[in-house]
């Protein structure tokens, strides 16, 4: 099959390397001129702007965006919808909101072309482990796409599949990313305990290889957990500051939207962000009342400083 990709980045590059690989003719545009050239190293075909890769692509055509939701997707949806024809498939599989992909549907169809929002979960193994791919969409548009489905998938007939109209993919994309950080958080809280207790002197990379034959804890996230504690070194150099990059947010909003409690994924989200707390007034507040009510002692803390200013330039 023939596909355009634009976005080329850990995700987009290696799906369209996996998809080359596959047979695919892949003609692909990033603003990145090295991406474009590294991919084409690996048998896909460069474009420079959007015109290009239009241009290079036969009707009906198929276009797959890995852009980061938001501001990036709907610029290239501009750029895209003034070039296509007709007929013409636009793939979102970045992690849009679930509502503006069933709005983007709906333009779309009006401007008789079609529109399939597809959650990608994989990360950077997906290159060469495949990716899990949840299809939104009209039936006969996400049919079209089957072969590229079947190539960027594990395996041919798993690991994929439509779940639902528009907007249906990145909805279940959503919830798995909230169901993410639930997973994530409970591994970190337990190996945390594991680590205070001093008085067993445990080895936790250990811990995680007996726990990732059997166990009904093992995952790919344990094992991802085993390599990180293996290189306990390069853990203790990294910052205790966690992202969110939305559908975490997303999610807690749905559920609460719907009445439905999820306090494991609410609760994760919001250690992330606290994690990235760097004077947090909540604590100081507590321990203040304590000591205002109760005559409980407090803690002092050293004021901070700023930093030197650099002399100026007088150049």
């Amino acid at each position: 099959m023939e596909i355009g990709m634009v976005g080329l980045g850990r995700m987009g590059g290696g799906m369209a390397a996996r998809l080359a690989a596959g047979g695919h003719r892949v003609v692909v545009y990033a603003r990145r001129a090295e991406q474009i050239a590294a991919l084409v190293r690996e048998g896909a075909v460069g474009a420079d702007s959007f015109d290009g890769l239009v241009r290079a692509l036969a009707a009906p055509r198929a276009v797959w965006l890995m852009l980061p939701a938001g501001a990036a997707t709907d610029a290239a949806l501009r750029e895209l919808s003034g070039r296509l024809a007709p007929g013409d498939l636009v793939v979102d599989g970045g992690n849009s909101n679930y509502r503006d992909s069933q709005r983007r549907a709906a333009e779309f169809a009006r401007a008789g072309l079609g529109y399939v929002d597809v959650g990608v979960s994989g990360g950077i193994w997906g290159r060469t482990e495949g990716y899990s791919l949840m299809a939104g969409g009209r039936i006969e548009e996400t049919d079209r796409l089957r072969p590229l489905f079947a190539t960027l998938a594990p395996t041919p007939d798993s690991g994929w599949g439509r779940v639902g109209g528009p907007g249906a993919g990145h909805f279940v994309k959503m919830v798995h990313n909230g169901i993410e950080y639930g997973l994530m958080e409970a591994y970190a809280e337990g190996f945390a305990v594991l680590d205070a207790k001093k008085e067993f002197d445990l080895d936790l990379a250990d811990i995680a290889r007996i726990w990732q034959r059997g166990s009904v804890v093992r995952s790919w996230l344990l094992d991802l957990c085993r390599a990180a504690l293996e290189d306990r070194g390069t853990l203790d150099a990294i910052a205790p500051r966690v992202a969110d990059s939305g559908e975490g947010r997303w999610t807690v909003d749905e559920a609460m939207d719907l009445g439905i409690s999820a306090p494991v994924i609410t609760l994760a989200l919001e250690r992330r962000i606290r994690s990235r707390e760097t004077d947090p007034l909540a604590e100081k507040l507590l321990a203040a009342m304590r000591q205002r009510f109760g005559g409980h002692a407090v803690a002092s803390e050293a004021p901070r400083r700023d930093p030197p200013r650099e002399a100026e330039s007088r150049g």
